[in-house]
C-alpha cells in the first residue's frame, strides 16, 4: 500500500497559535505520518499558546486517529517581522509580550533548533504566516507603511526563512508556504495590501524553487487554500449583506468567503483545516519528489468557475 511515510523526518511550522488554523492542521499530519514536529509562535500569543497545551483545553484536537496525542518537540517564540536582534526596535524588545523570550528573530530561531539538534537537523520547514495592520480597508485606502508591513511579514518572510532555514535542513527537503486566491482574484474586503502580498509569496515560490534547488537540493511550493474562520481569519473585519427582510447588515467577512465558496464549488462543501494538512504532507514526502515551484489549490474546486451559480 502506498502511504506517507515521514517516519524520522522533523518538521519546522511557523505560525501555530492555536488548533484552530491551517498550520496546526499541517503539524498533525506530519505527527500523524510519524514525523517529530517543532513550531514557531508569535510571542504575543505563547503564553496563551502555552496555557491551552498546559491545561488540556485542546486536548480533543491534539488527538490523532491512532489514540496518540500530538507533542510538540519544541515550541519556540518567533516574530518573522525580524530577521534579526539588530532590526528590533527598543520597545518590541522591552515590552512585556516579548522580553523574557530571548532571540526571537528568524535567526534566533534557526540558531536555537541548530544548537538544540545541530547542523542538518529539519526535513520540512512550513510558512504559515500572515499579517496586514489595515487588512481591513480597501486597497485605495491602505498607506505605505502599512502596505509594506503587509509584504513584509507575509511574503517577504518566506524569503528571508528559507536564506536562514536552507543551510540546516537536510538533502532533499522541502519547504512550503499558504496563499488565498486573493492572488489572482479580486476579492472585495481582503485589503491593506494582503492581496498583494500573496501574489508575491507565489512568484516567490517559482524562485526560490529554482535557487534552493540548484543551491540544497530543497524544493519549494505552495497551497492556495481555500477560506477557513481561523481565529486569524476572523480578524479580517466585517462586510455589508443584504438579509432575507431587506436590511443590511455586517457579517464577518470569512464567514461570507466561507460560505459564498461552499455553495459555488464543485465540490460544495465548506473546506476543513485537515485537508490541507494532508495536501501539505503529501507536498514534503518523498511521493511528491518531483514537485516543486506550485501552487497547488486545495480549495473544493473553487478557483476553477467563472460563475456564481448561488448567492449564500
Amino acid at each position: 500500500m502506498l502511504t506517507i511515510d515521514l517516519t524520522g523526518k522533523r518538521a519546522f511550522v511557523a505560525g501555530v497559535a492555536d488548533d484552530a488554523g491551517f498550520g496546526f492542521a499541517i503539524a498533525k499530519a506530519f505527527a500523524e505520518a510519524g514525523a517529530t514536529v517543532c513550531v514557531g509562535t508569535w510571542p504575543p500569543t505563547l503564553g496563551i499558546f502555552q496555557t491551552l497545551l498546559r491545561r488540556g483545553l485542546i486536548d480533543g484536537a491534539l488527538r490523532m486517529s491512532d489514540g496518540r496525542k500530538l507533542e510538540f518537540e519544541r515550541i519556540y517564540p518567533l516574530d518573522a517581522e525580524y530577521d534579526a536582534m539588530a532590526d528590533v526596535p527598543a520597545d518590541v524588545r522591552e515590552h512585556k509580550r516579548y522580553k523574557n523570550y530571548g532571540d526571537f528573530t528568524l535567526e534566533g530561531c534557526a540558531a536555537s533548533l541548530r544548537t538544540e539538534f545541530g547542523d542538518s537537523c529539519l526535513d520540512f520547514v512550513v510558512h504559515s504566516l500572515a499579517n496586514a495592520p489595515e487588512v481591513s480597508r480597501d486597497l485605495l485606502a491602505t498607506t505605505r507603511r502599512g502596505y509594506l508591513s503587509a509584504i513584509g511579514v507575509s511574503a517577504y518572510s518566506m524569503v528571508a526563512m528559507v536564506q536562514r532555514f536552507g543551510p540546516i535542513v537536510r538533502p532533499a527537503g522541502a519547504f512550503l508556504s499558504l496563499s488565498y486566491l486573493a492572488s489572482e482574484r479580486v476579492i472585495p474586503g481582503y485589503g491593506g495590501g494582503m492581496s498583494s502580498a500573496k501574489a508575491a509569496l507565489e512568484s516567490d515560490t517559482r524562485v526560490l524553487a529554482w535557487e534552493a534547488g540548484r543551491r540544497w537540493g530543497h524544493r519549494v511550493n505552495c497551497i492556495s487554500a481555500g477560506p477557513l474562520a481561523s481565529r486569524a481569519a476572523s480578524a479580517i473585519g466585517r462586510e455589508p449583506t443584504a438579509s432575507e427582510d431587506g436590511a443590511t447588515r455586517a457579517r464577518p467577512f470569512i464567514e461570507q468567503m466561507v460560505d459564498y465558496v461552499r455553495v459555488n464549488s464543485p465540490i460544495p462543501e465548506a473546506l476543513v483545516a485537515a485537508e490541507v494538512g494532508r495536501v501539505a504532507a503529501f507536498l514534503c514526502s518523498p511521493l511528491a519528489s518531483g514537485i516543486t515551484g506550485g501552487v497547488i489549490h486545495v480549495d473544493k474546486g473553487y478557483h476553477v468557475m467563472g460563475k456564481a451559480v448561488a448567492v449564500p
